[in-house]
């Protein structure tokens, strides 16, 4: 196995279209061009040899590194220091903005602050997920490599002459360049790379790549200045608020639920999928989270993606997709990258994603409860938009009272999910909601009748009277977290003696020392080998239904603890092995979301509280 950053020493940053992974020793490892689900120009991540890098540090062991963002910001600072100097390498991606383009760029700002190092470069790119051969050319001024599909330009600067030259830069047979350069304190030098452009490498002032960097910092702090949350756990949301922008494709307004492919969920294991596509579950569930925090404009162009995928549903007279790319596209074809040897040798390494054709039923109450927060946050719920969800509620209509896959994607077949049918009570309720709120036509009598069988049905079938809980599905006793939500969506009181001996079974069989797991997977088989760590979503849901039963002082606590398993620079992945690592894909949209909306409701709990 070889040694590599591990998922939780990486920083991201991104540009709105595509995103990139810098680690802790300032090797990009993963980036993916010209959008978030483009195939890897760098894939460290999956393979240190295979996958390809672009490396800045200095030449040798003999330093050590520490890793932070610039407050208000996703400018990632990699600070190396030694007895001989302290440098810096500051990576970002300016802006690119809501028109789709294949122009991206990827900033390295090194910069010393004290005394002098010899920084060593090795850019090693493998187009294609390390698949397509590619030709190197070397410039006075910095290089280009290309591939049958892509190109990719290392532009330059330097304040005092060229960075790059024939005297400290090589070749070593691998399709890369390496070069050495001594840079004194006060010195500046840059490294940009550029995809989508076809001429040759520049020689940009240093005073360019500095605006560069100006203009991005400023961007994201004006950004996040119009956040409006100032409680107690302000630099977590703030941060995590940074990550789900960062996760948003602009042309569309769609959110990636991550931005990375292939990450295990157990180290070895075969629980390894791509997550580089747009959930209607997540993304809509993110719609609560920028509205909490006063981002109306990023909820308005999600709304308008959710819209386009509604009604395709309902010009087919089909349900929704459960995932799609950010484009909208259906087409999420799943492969095996067999070259590649996988995060920590945990194969297979999957890119595309069989689950997009399961059957979910939860995703019409996730996308209907979204359509329904923006309506009482003042967003426009178009004349046309609803209409097509009218559509697809009548699917629903006749479709809610069948076996389905289930939110957490299982492969050992379909079952009555419980979780399922309370989301599909959630997009009844809401519908009924929406449409009398706004004297919008719809079938309300039926929708209700719906509503009030799917009640019915949960109650008496969900409920097994010797767990004393509310369990998965009707056919186990197994519990599941994702019934953390029942509170929080209205369907059952906190304070209910039923919801008190579910959240107290949870407590003993899914809690470990405040961290969460899905479900055992060995008691209700998913049709998939291994097991897996705490599922950090579903850490937040227990504290917030800590809060909402009244359970403050056990939901602070759990809450403060669960910030300290975050990576160094607030970054959370899907899951938290047993021995505190991260693992699953990194950094994802599902944990950060629900810190932002736990942070909300516990902070104005405990300010009620206190008064």
């Amino acid at each position: 196995m070889a040694t590599y950053p591990t998922i939780e020493q990486h920083g991201l940053i991104g540009d709105l279209q595509t995103t990139a992974l810098v680690s802790q020793d300032g090797a990009v490892d993963w980036f993916c061009a010209p959008r978030i689900d483009s195939p890897s120009i760098f894939a460290a991540l999956l393979d240190p040899k295979a996958g390809g890098h672009f490396k800045i540090a200095p030449e040798g062991e003999d330093h050590t590194t520490r890793q932070l963002y610039l407050p208000g910001t996703p400018v990632l600072i990699t600070r190396f220091l030694s007895d001989a100097g302290v440098a810096e390498v500051v990576d970002f991606m300016p802006v690119t903005g809501t028109e789709v383009t294949d122009t991206h760029r990827l900033v390295r700002l090194v910069r010393v602050v004290r005394g002098q190092m010899r920084l060593l470069f090795d850019c090693q790119p493998r187009f294609n997920y390390g698949r397509d051969e590619h030709e190197l050319q070397l410039f006075p001024d910095g290089a280009v490599f290309r591939s049958e599909q892509q190109n990719l330009t290392v532009h330059t600067a330097h304040r005092d002459g060229p960075l790059l030259n024939s005297d400290n830069v090589w070749t070593d047979g691998t399709g890369g360049f390496q070069a050495l350069a001594t840079l004194h304190a006060g010195e500046i030098a840059g490294i940009i790379l550029e995809t989508g452009t076809d001429g040759p490498p520049q020689a940009l002032p240093a005073r360019q790549v500095e605006r560069m960097y100006e203009e991005t910092r400023d961007y994201w702090r004006d950004w996040i200045g119009r956040s409006r949350y100032t409680g107690r756990w302000r630099e977590m949301v703030e941060r995590s608020a940074m990550t789900l922008k960062l996760l948003t494709y602009a042309p569309t307004g769609a959110l990636v639920a991550a931005p990375t492919a292939g990450l295990p969920e157990q180290i070895g294991g075969e629980r390894n999928w791509d997550y580089r596509y747009t959930w209607v579950r997540d993304a809509s569930l993110s719609v609560g989270a920028l509205l909490g925090l006063g981002y109306k404009d990023e909820a308005q162009a999600y709304l308008r993606w959710l819209d386009a995928r509604v009604r395709d549903a309902s010009e087919r007279g089909a349900p929704l997709q459960i995932m799609y790319r950010v484009d909208g596209s259906p087409e999420l074809d799943e492969e095996v990258l067999g070259h590649l040897d996988g995060y920590r040798d945990s194969r297979p390494v999957r890119v595309g994603n069989g689950a997009a054709g399961q059957l979910q039923l939860d995703v019409f109450g996730e996308a209907l409860e979204a359509m329904w927060q923006a309506d009482q946050a003042g967003l426009v719920v178009t004349a046309a938009g609803w209409r097509h969800a009218r559509t697809v509620l009548d699917w629903l209509t006749e479709h809610w009272d069948q076996p389905e896959d289930g939110i957490w994607e299982t492969r050992g077949g379909r079952q009555d999910f419980t979780y399922g049918r309370l989301m599909a009570w959630v997009a009844f309720d809401r519908a009924i909601r929406i449409a009398q709120h706004r004297g919008r036509p719809g079938h309300v009598a039926r929708w209700a009748a719906a509503r009030d069988a799917i009640y019915e049905q949960v109650l008496s079938r969900a409920y097994n009277e010797q767990r004393q809980a509310f369990v998965q599905h009707y056919a186990s006793d197994v519990l599941d977290a994702a019934l953390l939500a029942m509170p929080a969506v209205g369907f059952i009181a906190p304070n209910d003696p039923q919801w008190h001996s579910t959240l107290a079974a949870m407590d003993t069989e899914l809690v470990a020392d405040s961290l969460v797991y899905r479900y055992d997977p060995e008691a209700s088989p998913d049709g998939l080998r291994g097991s897996e760590g705490t599922f950090t979503m579903c850490t937040f849901w227990y504290v917030d239904a800590l809060a909402r039963s009244g359970r403050l002082e056990d939901a602070r606590l759990t809450f403060d603890k669960m910030l300290t398993y975050s990576n160094q620079l607030g970054l959370y992945a899907e899951e938290i092995a047993p021995n505190g690592d991260q693992i699953g894909n990194f950094p994802q949209a599902f944990s950060h979301l629900a810190l932002i909306n736990t942070a909300i409701l516990l902070d104005q709990q405990l300010t009620a509280a206190a008064h």
